[in-house]
């Protein structure tokens, strides 16, 4: 496999960080748990910058959060976030962002390997967040479950779709990966 530009890494890890930062934005308040978009982008990283530079963007993302800068959904920021009810997901995204980088490196990058790979990620996510919520909130699991994960499935399930059309658009463009997509994926 072909090792990427350092520099341009840098920029793609950049551009993922911004883009998880907006997608916090669009923030749709349901409850204690928002939808967002930056789940979506989370893990479009993974796949796109792989499990160094992936998990490097994530980290790197909630560090300006942990440090005041306005990043969390709807603007929020500080140290408070990870430990208040939307912690866990916000925790979640860094087992989340390797496990899916690892599955879709390992399934070469096809099209039903990023989806899996998506919706690996994304169960990780909620695996933390909702015990987190719970915690958090003093929850019986069914209202942990009903407020900070079965709204959010059917959105969640069509940003995971959307992703994987996304990167089998955007890989082999950008031209480090070992073999973009297999042949039966087109």
């Amino acid at each position: 496999m072909e090792h990427p530009n350092p520099i341009r890494m840098m920029v793609y890890t950049a551009l993922f960080i911004a883009l998880i930062i907006v997608g916090a934005y669009i923030a749709v308040p349901i409850g204690p748990v928002p939808i967002v978009l930056q789940n979506m982008f989370v893990l479009l990283a993974a796949i796109i910058l792989g499990p160094r530079w992936g998990l490097g963007c994530v980290a790197v993302y909630l560090l300006l959060g942990i440090m005041g800068l306005p990043v969390f959904a709807g603007g929020m920021s500080g140290i408070g976030r990870i430990f208040g009810p939307t912690g866990g997901y916000l925790i979640g995204y860094l087992p989340a962002v390797f496990v899916c980088a690892v599955m879709s490196k390992g399934l070469k990058h096809s099209l039903w390997g990023n989806l899996l790979a998506l919706f690996t990620g994304s169960l990780l996510v909620y695996a933390i967040g909702v015990p987190w919520l719970k915690i958090a909130y003093a929850m019986s699991w069914a209202k942990a479950l009903a407020a900070g994960m079965l709204p959010f499935l059917i959105g969640d399930t069509l940003k995971m779709i959307a992703a994987a059309f996304i990167a089998k658009s955007l890989t082999p463009v950008l031209h480090f990966q070992e073999r973009p997509y297999a042949q039966s994926d087109h």
